[in-house]
């Protein structure tokens, strides 16, 4: 189990924003060996593909250079223009084996860690530049993982080349007794064949490294449990904060609601507790609408601005409290309340026309149907 420098245990898996703050550093899990491989892979399966013609170019351009005509000779721009010409033959019979080796230099990297461009991991570190720490790097436990892969590449590369050496004994004495020609394009075979196998010895390298190098950089990511409280102190916030950021937004949608109290039919008082303030827009819905609600305090400041818009304000404790505790802001009323705010409704659609001289004056309310699940007493 990992330490930190504080001597706790790291023993928590990193979080989501560990892994990405490390990401943006350009922590991330890399592998030389693997990045090696796969170079050294698609250089030699290139010049596996291309060899020939590769060699069959390159003695082209031997043989011209070599027969050359006394014009040529004693032109003063013969030998520029001659040049140019086998530089451009030349590069166009290497340019298969450039793409290859960098797409492969690209390929291997990627392939463990996935793509990052960070530019702070591009940025100067002093603490690189410290002897000192240079020399903890030197003599760490990660310096002697490096120093024991290295010796093991070594090992296994110079097996398999004394494998390949003796397995292909035979055609290396064969190249002395082949034409010139012949003897260029069976060597280049040999050598191509001969990489690719000590290529390959490079992949049991890999396979070593790749896993070590994830667990490694897992390691590094780990926390300790106080890591951990601390980043979620720092993602969720200060308490303090917290309250502030929840009564600020509080007190913006208590002001919402009271500019849509003026756009209520209606507002409900218990007559002093309790204040509802609703809306029935037919066009927009089947069922009356809470615009606004609120006790106590939130109760009187409804009332007041009801008063001050003209909004009728009926008393009804029971359907007051019913709405209250069943509806929220902006939605409708339950299907139970419908018949009790439909006689309220229609209660003040009734004395408005009384007041405006169009009616008779309207009974006063009598009990509002409630239901018992509805009901809420004091």
């Amino acid at each position: 189990m990992a330490e930190s420098e504080s001597g706790a245990d790291k023993s928590e898996e990193p979080t989501e924003k560990r892994l990405r703050e490390s990401r943006e550093k350009g922590q991330l899990a890399r592998s030389k060996e693997l990045s090696t491989v796969a170079v050294t892979l698609g250089g030699i399966g290139a010049l596996l593909i291309t060899g020939k013609g590769l060699a069959l170019t390159l003695m082209s351009i031997m043989q011209s250079n070599f027969a050359l005509s006394r014009e040529a000779l004693l032109a003063p721009d013969a030998m520029g223009m001659l040049l140019a010409g086998s530089g451009l033959a030349a590069l166009k019979a290497i340019l298969p084996l450039l793409v290859a080796l960098a797409l492969a230099s690209i390929i291997g990297p990627v392939s463990l860690g996935g793509w990052l461009f960070s530019a702070k991991a591009m940025a100067p570190k002093v603490s690189r530049m410290n002897p000192a720490a240079g020399l903890k790097r030197m003599f760490s436990a990660k310096a002697l993982v490096e120093l024991l892969k290295a010796l093991g590449k070594f090992l296994v590369v110079l097996a398999v080349a004394l494998a390949v050496l003796a397995a292909y004994q035979d055609d290396l004495v064969s190249i002395a007794k082949q034409p010139l020609d012949r003897a260029i394009l069976h060597s280049a075979e040999i050598i191509g064949w001969c990489a690719l196998w000590m290529a390959c010895g490079l992949i049991l390298i890999a396979a070593v490294d790749v896993p070590f190098q994830l667990w490694d950089n897992k390691q590094k990511l780990m926390m300790t449990k106080q890591e951990v409280r601390d980043e979620y102190k720092d993602t969720e916030g200060k308490p303090e904060v917290k309250s502030r950021i929840r009564q600020v937004q509080r007190e913006l949608a208590n002001r919402r609601m009271m500019q849509a109290v003026p756009e209520a039919d209606v507002v409900i008082t218990n007559p002093t507790h309790f204040a509802v303030a609703l809306k029935y827009d037919a066009e927009k819905g089947a069922a009356p609408v809470v615009l606004a609600k609120g006790g106590d305090f939130t109760a009187l400041k409804i009332r007041e601005i009801a008063n001050e818009h003209k909004v009728m304000v009926l008393e009804s404790p029971a359907l007051a409290r019913a709405v209250y505790y069943s509806t929220e802001i902006d939605r409708e009323i339950p299907a139970g309340l419908y018949l009790a705010v439909a006689q309220v409704l229609a209660y003040v659609y009734q004395l408005r026309q009384y007041q405006a001289g169009k009616g008779r004056r309207p009974d006063p309310l009598g009990k509002l149907p409630i239901p018992p699940d509805l009901r809420r007493d004091e």
